[in-house]
């Protein structure tokens, strides 16, 4: 699309637009989507991730060099600045499209839609950024190998599951090139349109296990987290002390401090009602804040911060559970587009309701000043509300194969709502020659991958970086 002197905004033809994409077919090949031949002089992995840990909590940096060490799985989990750097010199078409920036297979689950309705989509936007549609692609596929390593799967096996994956986003993708706009838009991928499809394709044992995440996704909502994360302690209801994976404020410094920031609670949920929609307002008027507590998330996410809100309704039985997450530059920041948002959790906040086909009502964003004086932006959400997902190390090699076709389905919804999906099916074409070349690209990956975890490992024995294990 572009703008006249007017102001008028042009909007190509389908022609013009699948024109653009045969172009960049002429110009960078789809067989170039196979290509990994890092330079003699690349960067030192290790250096990426001390670097990242500079801003983040030092006392939990060695647990997240500890998860990552679990397994090359985990660690290609919390080295999404590592793939982001060396993407950046891989060959693209150019067409560009709101990313997530982390699209590994880990990084796609269950939760539930303001209709409560449970959908399967892409969950995890903190590096969302405009960029080459290809980088998530590569970051999907390339887990997925992964995955498969992990769980002992064959060579064979390992290329039949990335190629589903691949192949999965290219027809999904073509598929919505012929839809009308707003079909595409209102697409969405909900479990009651997929179980059926999915327990004739899934073994009957695979099935029952697909049948028993949906159950315990949606019993995750706010009722059963309140049980496991507060106790009733002196009449009041209260977050539970779990260090080092969760500690309340007043744990955290002295009392004067821990005053202060609960006492600036009020002024910050009251900022972060301005950037929910006016219904969306009225429901958190309803509840008040209690309690706060710091909480360790994720892998790549450990050591940023990460809070859990505690409030209550109509008593102390109605629970709402916020979390408050940190929000730091996107690791795809020096390479891709400029983020048209100063305050990173609005960056991520609106490059999930672009991606996401349903969102969480409490979606907004704040910055706040830690107990530290430092500022911060922070995008909150509800903690747990139908949260689930597929373990891959639970999956067999025939599960991985729906599932990841699964995840590229879902993956070129996601792009098609922001980027031209018109020129991107153009581009990938009819037949499977991209998704033979990323079966070749993620297969060289998950090489380089684990050479980079080895390199981690060597650091920790030699004691350049410190790693807890356990936790």
């Amino acid at each position: 699309m572009t703008t006249t002197r007017s102001g008028v905004r042009q909007h190509p033809t389908v022609e013009e637009r699948r024109e653009r994409g045969a172009a960049a077919r002429r110009e960078v090949p789809r067989s170039r989507l196979a290509e990994w031949d890092p330079p003699a002089d690349r960067f030192d992995p290790v250096q990426l991730l001390e670097s990242q840990a500079v801003s983040r909590i030092q006392d939990l940096v060695p647990i997240r060099y500890g998860r990552m060490l679990a397994s090359p799985f985990a660690f290609y989990r919390g080295a999404a600045a590592i793939m982001a750097a060396d993407l950046a010199a891989s060959p693209t078409s150019g067409i560009t499209v709101q990313a997530c920036g982390d699209a590994h297979l880990s990084n796609f689950g269950l939760y539930a839609s303001p209709a409560r309705t449970l959908v399967f989509d892409l969950n995890d936007f903190d590096e969302t950024l405009p960029a080459p549609w290809e980088w998530d692609v590569k970051r999907l596929t390339a887990s997925l190998e992964i995955a498969g390593r992990n769980n002992g799967f064959g060579r064979k096996d390992r290329r039949r599951i990335v190629r589903a994956a691949a192949a999965g986003y290219r027809t999904t993708m073509r598929d919505f090139a012929e839809k009308p706009n707003l079909e595409v838009w209102y697409s969405r991928s909900t479990v009651q349109k997929h179980m059926p499809v999915m327990k004739q394709m899934l073994t009957p044992k695979d099935f029952a296990q697909a049948e028993k995440v949906v159950t315990k996704a949606m019993a995750q909502d706010s009722s059963r987290a309140a049980s496991r994360l507060t106790r009733v302690v002196d009449g009041q209801r209260r977050i539970v002390h779990d260090p080092p994976l969760i500690e309340p404020m007043e744990m955290l410094g002295s009392a004067d401090e821990a005053a202060r920031v609960s006492g600036a609670m009020h002024e910050m949920i009251n900022d972060y009602r301005q950037t929910l929609s006016l219904e969306s307002r009225y429901v958190l008027e309803s509840f008040r804040y209690v309690h706060l507590a710091r909480k360790v998330v994720g892998v790549g996410s450990v050591g940023t911060r990460a809070w859990i809100i505690l409030m209550t309704g109509r008593d102390d039985e109605d629970v709402l559970l916020l979390q408050a997450k940190e929000a730091q530059a996107s690791v795809l920041a020096p390479y891709a587009e400029a983020s048209q948002f100063d305050n990173q959790g609005q960056r991520v906040v609106e490059g999930q309701r672009l991606m996401q086909a349903s969102g969480d009502i409490f979606l907004g964003w704040h910055r706040a000043e830690g107990i530290d004086g430092q500022l911060r932006d922070y995008y909150i959400r509800q903690l747990r509300d139908w949260k689930g997902s597929w373990d891959p190390a639970a999956m067999s090699p025939h599960a991985m194969v729906v599932y990841g076709s699964l995840c590229g389905a879902v993956l070129a919804r996601a792009h098609a709502r922001s980027g031209d999906r018109i020129a991107i099916a153009s581009y990938l074409g009819s037949s499977d020659r991209a998704d033979r070349a990323l079966v070749d690209f993620a297969e060289a990956y998950a090489d380089q991958n684990e050479r980079d975890c080895a390199a981690l490992r060597r650091a920790v024995e030699d004691g350049r970086c410190a790693a807890t294990t356990g936790v």
